[in-house]
Protein backbone atom coordinates (compact mmCIF):
# COMPACT_ATOMS: atom_id res chain seq x y z
CA UNK A 1 0.00 0.00 0.00
CA UNK A 2 1.30 3.51 -0.89
CA UNK A 3 1.82 6.19 1.39
CA UNK A 4 3.60 8.70 2.36
CA UNK A 5 5.29 8.76 6.12
CA UNK A 6 3.14 7.28 8.96
CA UNK A 7 0.59 9.46 10.63
CA UNK A 8 1.66 10.37 13.77
CA UNK A 9 -0.49 9.68 16.78
CA UNK A 10 0.97 11.49 20.15
CA UNK A 11 -0.76 10.65 23.52
CA UNK A 12 0.12 13.33 26.02
CA UNK A 13 -0.60 10.89 29.14
CA UNK A 14 0.31 9.55 32.44
CA UNK A 15 1.34 6.02 33.43
CA UNK A 16 -1.44 5.78 36.04
CA UNK A 17 -4.46 7.84 34.18
CA UNK A 18 -7.44 5.73 33.93
CA UNK A 19 -8.55 7.52 30.70
CA UNK A 20 -5.24 6.69 29.38
CA UNK A 21 -5.99 3.04 30.31
CA UNK A 22 -9.31 2.98 29.08
CA UNK A 23 -7.91 3.76 25.44
CA UNK A 24 -5.39 1.21 24.80
CA UNK A 25 -7.98 -0.77 23.02
CA UNK A 26 -8.81 1.95 20.98
CA UNK A 27 -5.13 2.79 20.16
CA UNK A 28 -4.57 -1.30 19.59
CA UNK A 29 -7.57 -1.09 17.05
CA UNK A 30 -6.26 2.05 15.19
CA UNK A 31 -2.95 -0.17 15.24
CA UNK A 32 -4.59 -3.59 13.85
CA UNK A 33 -6.31 -1.16 10.89
CA UNK A 34 -4.12 0.47 10.19
CA UNK A 35 -0.68 -1.04 10.52
CA UNK A 36 2.21 0.79 9.31
CA UNK A 37 0.34 3.68 8.05
CA UNK A 38 0.19 5.00 11.67
CA UNK A 39 2.81 5.25 14.76
CA UNK A 40 1.80 5.54 18.21
CA UNK A 41 3.88 7.27 20.78
CA UNK A 42 4.24 8.78 24.02
CA UNK A 43 4.82 12.37 25.89
CA UNK A 44 4.96 12.37 29.41
CA UNK A 45 2.65 14.70 31.76
CA UNK A 46 3.07 13.91 34.61
CA UNK A 47 -0.41 13.93 36.15
CA UNK A 48 0.13 14.19 40.35
CA UNK A 49 3.19 15.93 40.97
CA UNK A 50 2.19 15.59 45.03
CA UNK A 51 -1.08 14.77 46.14
CA UNK A 52 -1.59 16.78 49.05
CA UNK A 53 -0.94 19.64 46.69
CA UNK A 54 -3.26 18.37 44.15
CA UNK A 55 -6.98 19.07 43.94
CA UNK A 56 -9.28 17.31 41.31
CA UNK A 57 -12.75 19.28 42.01
CA UNK A 58 -14.83 17.08 39.81
CA UNK A 59 -13.62 14.02 41.45
CA UNK A 60 -13.09 15.12 44.67
CA UNK A 61 -9.42 13.95 44.78
CA UNK A 62 -6.44 15.53 46.44
CA UNK A 63 -4.74 16.26 49.22
CA UNK A 64 -4.53 13.74 52.02
CA UNK A 65 -3.45 10.15 50.79
CA UNK A 66 -5.18 7.98 51.85
CA UNK A 67 -8.83 9.53 51.79
CA UNK A 68 -7.93 10.62 48.30
CA UNK A 69 -7.07 6.89 47.18
CA UNK A 70 -10.25 6.17 48.42
CA UNK A 71 -12.12 8.81 46.03
CA UNK A 72 -9.17 7.48 42.93
CA UNK A 73 -10.44 3.80 43.24
CA UNK A 74 -14.25 4.81 43.47
CA UNK A 75 -13.78 7.36 40.18
CA UNK A 76 -11.65 4.61 38.33
CA UNK A 77 -14.52 1.65 39.16
CA UNK A 78 -16.92 4.24 37.39
CA UNK A 79 -14.29 4.81 34.65
CA UNK A 80 -14.38 1.09 34.25
CA UNK A 81 -17.77 0.82 33.32
CA UNK A 82 -17.71 3.30 30.81
CA UNK A 83 -14.28 2.04 29.37
CA UNK A 84 -13.97 -1.80 30.19
CA UNK A 85 -10.80 -2.51 31.32
CA UNK A 86 -10.07 -3.78 34.49
CA UNK A 87 -9.69 -2.13 37.92
CA UNK A 88 -8.67 -3.49 41.06
CA UNK A 89 -10.17 -2.10 43.97
CA UNK A 90 -8.94 -4.88 47.06
CA UNK A 91 -5.88 -3.33 48.59
CA UNK A 92 -5.80 -0.24 46.56
CA UNK A 93 -2.84 1.97 47.86
CA UNK A 94 -2.17 3.98 44.59
CA UNK A 95 -0.31 7.13 47.09
CA UNK A 96 1.13 7.40 50.49
CA UNK A 97 3.14 9.92 52.67
CA UNK A 98 6.15 8.27 51.41
CA UNK A 99 5.26 7.82 48.05
CA UNK A 100 2.44 11.07 46.87
CA UNK A 101 3.31 11.40 43.11
CA UNK A 102 3.19 9.70 40.27
CA UNK A 103 6.46 11.94 38.41
CA UNK A 104 8.31 7.94 39.06
CA UNK A 105 6.49 6.42 36.64
CA UNK A 106 6.60 9.28 34.15
CA UNK A 107 10.64 9.08 34.65
CA UNK A 108 10.49 5.33 34.33
CA UNK A 109 9.18 5.45 30.85
CA UNK A 110 11.78 8.34 29.61
CA UNK A 111 14.55 6.07 31.29
CA UNK A 112 13.66 3.00 29.55
CA UNK A 113 12.93 5.12 26.25
CA UNK A 114 16.90 5.99 26.35
CA UNK A 115 16.94 2.26 26.19
CA UNK A 116 14.61 1.25 23.45
CA UNK A 117 11.16 2.98 22.84
CA UNK A 118 9.24 -0.52 22.02
CA UNK A 119 10.64 -2.01 25.31
CA UNK A 120 9.48 1.46 26.85
CA UNK A 121 5.70 1.12 25.26
CA UNK A 122 5.95 -2.52 27.08
CA UNK A 123 6.86 -0.78 30.16
CA UNK A 124 3.98 1.99 30.04
CA UNK A 125 1.80 -0.99 29.23
CA UNK A 126 2.91 -3.13 32.18
CA UNK A 127 3.00 -0.05 34.31
CA UNK A 128 -0.80 0.52 33.88
CA UNK A 129 -1.96 -3.25 34.03
CA UNK A 130 0.03 -3.10 37.62
CA UNK A 131 -1.03 0.47 39.02
CA UNK A 132 -5.13 -0.08 37.38
CA UNK A 133 -6.12 -4.15 37.65
CA UNK A 134 -3.37 -5.23 39.86
CA UNK A 135 -3.45 -2.53 42.86
CA UNK A 136 0.30 -2.04 42.66
CA UNK A 137 1.91 0.87 44.05
CA UNK A 138 3.70 1.42 41.24
CA UNK A 139 5.32 4.72 42.30
CA UNK A 140 7.95 2.35 44.66
CA UNK A 141 11.45 1.93 43.13
CA UNK A 142 11.51 -2.19 43.76
CA UNK A 143 8.04 -2.24 42.07
CA UNK A 144 9.72 -0.34 38.81
CA UNK A 145 12.44 -2.54 38.91
CA UNK A 146 10.51 -5.65 38.85
CA UNK A 147 8.38 -4.10 36.21
CA UNK A 148 11.43 -2.84 33.44
CA UNK A 149 12.52 -6.88 34.56
CA UNK A 150 9.23 -8.00 33.22
CA UNK A 151 9.90 -6.46 29.68
CA UNK A 152 13.24 -6.60 29.16
CA UNK A 153 15.25 -3.51 30.42
CA UNK A 154 18.93 -3.33 31.40
CA UNK A 155 18.37 -3.44 34.56
CA UNK A 156 21.37 -1.66 35.17
CA UNK A 157 21.19 1.15 32.99
CA UNK A 158 17.78 1.65 34.12
CA UNK A 159 18.61 2.31 37.83
CA UNK A 160 21.28 4.41 36.75
CA UNK A 161 18.80 6.55 34.80
CA UNK A 162 16.62 6.82 37.63
CA UNK A 163 19.31 7.46 39.71
CA UNK A 164 21.30 10.40 38.20
CA UNK A 165 19.00 12.52 37.37
CA UNK A 166 18.85 11.75 33.26
CA UNK A 167 15.16 10.02 33.36
CA UNK A 168 14.10 13.27 35.29
CA UNK A 169 15.69 15.64 32.56
CA UNK A 170 14.19 13.81 29.95
CA UNK A 171 10.95 14.23 31.38
CA UNK A 172 11.36 17.67 31.83
CA UNK A 173 11.62 18.41 28.18
CA UNK A 174 8.15 16.43 27.48
CA UNK A 175 6.12 18.96 29.71
CA UNK A 176 7.77 21.77 27.62
CA UNK A 177 5.79 19.96 24.81
CA UNK A 178 2.97 19.50 27.13
CA UNK A 179 3.23 23.43 28.08
CA UNK A 180 3.25 24.11 24.75
CA UNK A 181 0.35 23.19 23.37
CA UNK A 182 -1.70 23.86 26.67
CA UNK A 183 -2.33 20.28 27.20
CA UNK A 184 -4.70 20.28 30.95
CA UNK A 185 -5.94 16.63 30.98
CA UNK A 186 -4.69 13.31 29.97
CA UNK A 187 -4.95 12.00 27.89
CA UNK A 188 -4.99 14.33 24.97
CA UNK A 189 -4.19 13.42 21.20
CA UNK A 190 -1.95 15.58 18.94
CA UNK A 191 -2.69 13.71 14.99
CA UNK A 192 0.22 15.10 12.72
CA UNK A 193 0.57 14.11 9.07
CA UNK A 194 2.36 16.38 6.70
CA UNK A 195 2.47 19.80 7.40
CA UNK A 196 -0.78 19.32 9.06
CA UNK A 197 -1.53 18.29 12.83
CA UNK A 198 -4.50 18.45 14.79
CA UNK A 199 -5.14 18.34 18.94
CA UNK A 200 -8.28 15.80 20.25
CA UNK A 201 -8.68 16.35 24.15
CA UNK A 202 -9.90 13.96 26.00
CA UNK A 203 -10.77 10.31 25.51
CA UNK A 204 -11.32 9.46 22.18
CA UNK A 205 -13.62 7.28 20.30
CA UNK A 206 -12.22 5.05 17.45
CA UNK A 207 -14.51 6.80 14.65
CA UNK A 208 -13.07 9.66 15.81
CA UNK A 209 -9.93 8.58 15.03
CA UNK A 210 -10.68 7.41 12.10
CA UNK A 211 -12.54 10.44 10.75
CA UNK A 212 -9.29 12.52 11.50
CA UNK A 213 -7.43 10.01 9.40
CA UNK A 214 -9.43 10.13 6.37
CA UNK A 215 -9.82 13.62 6.51
CA UNK A 216 -5.89 14.27 6.79
CA UNK A 217 -4.82 11.39 4.41
CA UNK A 218 -6.78 12.26 1.27
CA UNK A 219 -7.22 8.62 0.42
CA UNK A 220 -3.58 7.74 1.24
CA UNK A 221 -4.10 6.10 4.48
CA UNK A 222 -7.25 3.52 4.06
CA UNK A 223 -8.62 1.46 7.05
CA UNK A 224 -7.91 -2.10 6.63
CA UNK A 225 -9.98 -4.75 7.49
CA UNK A 226 -9.27 -7.70 10.05
CA UNK A 227 -10.35 -11.13 10.01
CA UNK A 228 -12.72 -12.52 12.27
CA UNK A 229 -12.00 -16.30 12.82
CA UNK A 230 -10.00 -17.32 16.04
CA UNK A 231 -7.11 -17.82 14.56
CA UNK A 232 -7.43 -14.41 13.77
CA UNK A 233 -8.03 -12.90 17.50
CA UNK A 234 -5.39 -15.92 18.50
CA UNK A 235 -3.03 -14.01 16.53
CA UNK A 236 -3.71 -10.70 18.13
CA UNK A 237 -3.36 -12.02 21.41
CA UNK A 238 -0.16 -13.24 20.58
CA UNK A 239 1.15 -10.30 19.12
CA UNK A 240 0.64 -8.52 22.41
CA UNK A 241 1.17 -11.41 25.09
CA UNK A 242 -1.57 -10.60 27.37
CA UNK A 243 -4.78 -8.17 26.39
CA UNK A 244 -7.75 -7.74 28.15
CA UNK A 245 -11.58 -8.94 26.49
CA UNK A 246 -12.49 -5.49 25.86
CA UNK A 247 -9.24 -5.17 23.35
CA UNK A 248 -10.56 -8.31 21.88
CA UNK A 249 -14.08 -6.73 21.40
CA UNK A 250 -13.07 -3.17 20.60
CA UNK A 251 -10.47 -4.63 18.08
CA UNK A 252 -12.78 -7.32 16.20
CA UNK A 253 -15.96 -5.41 16.96
CA UNK A 254 -17.44 -8.40 18.70
CA UNK A 255 -20.23 -8.45 21.18
CA UNK A 256 -18.79 -9.04 24.75
CA UNK A 257 -20.78 -12.60 24.38
CA UNK A 258 -18.69 -13.67 21.18
CA UNK A 259 -15.41 -12.02 22.45
CA UNK A 260 -15.93 -14.64 25.70
CA UNK A 261 -16.74 -17.95 23.70
CA UNK A 262 -13.61 -17.25 21.50
CA UNK A 263 -11.69 -17.07 24.50
CA UNK A 264 -13.18 -19.82 26.23
CA UNK A 265 -12.32 -22.18 23.32
CA UNK A 266 -8.82 -21.06 23.48
CA UNK A 267 -8.46 -21.40 26.73
CA UNK A 268 -9.91 -24.86 26.43
CA UNK A 269 -7.69 -25.45 23.77
CA UNK A 270 -4.56 -24.73 26.12
CA UNK A 271 -3.34 -21.51 23.46
CA UNK A 272 -4.47 -18.63 26.18
CA UNK A 273 -4.34 -18.53 30.02
CA UNK A 274 -7.19 -16.66 31.41
CA UNK A 275 -6.26 -14.42 34.69
CA UNK A 276 -9.03 -12.56 36.95
CA UNK A 277 -7.65 -9.29 37.58
CA UNK A 278 -9.89 -7.16 39.92
CA UNK A 279 -13.52 -6.29 37.81
CA UNK A 280 -12.19 -8.10 34.91
CA UNK A 281 -9.32 -10.61 33.41
CA UNK A 282 -6.09 -10.53 31.05
CA UNK A 283 -5.85 -13.03 28.46
CA UNK A 284 -2.26 -14.09 28.18
CA UNK A 285 -0.76 -16.73 24.95
CA UNK A 286 0.62 -19.49 26.22
CA UNK A 287 3.60 -19.25 23.93
CA UNK A 288 4.39 -23.53 25.05
CA UNK A 289 0.93 -24.47 24.01
CA UNK A 290 0.15 -27.81 24.04
CA UNK A 291 -2.41 -28.41 21.62
CA UNK A 292 -5.40 -31.18 22.04
CA UNK A 293 -8.58 -29.41 20.28
CA UNK A 294 -10.45 -27.48 17.83
CA UNK A 295 -7.43 -25.59 16.34
CA UNK A 296 -4.76 -28.27 16.34
CA UNK A 297 -2.14 -27.80 13.22
CA UNK A 298 -3.45 -24.50 12.52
Amino acid sequence: MEHKTPLEIIEFTDPVCTWCWGSEPVLRKLQAHYKDQIRVRFVMGGLVEDITQFYDEWNHIGGDPEESNKAIVAHWLEASTRHGMPVRAESFALFSDEYPSTYPQNYAYKAAQMENESLANQLMRRMREASAAEAKQTSRMEVLVELASEVGLDIEKFIERMSDGSAEKAFKEDQKMVSHYGITGFPSFLIRYGNKELLLRGYQKYSAFKSVIKMFGGGHLKEIGVGKTPEDVLDFIAYYGRVTPKEIEETFDFHKDVAHAIVETLKKDGYVKVTAVGNGYFIDFVEEATCSGTFCGM
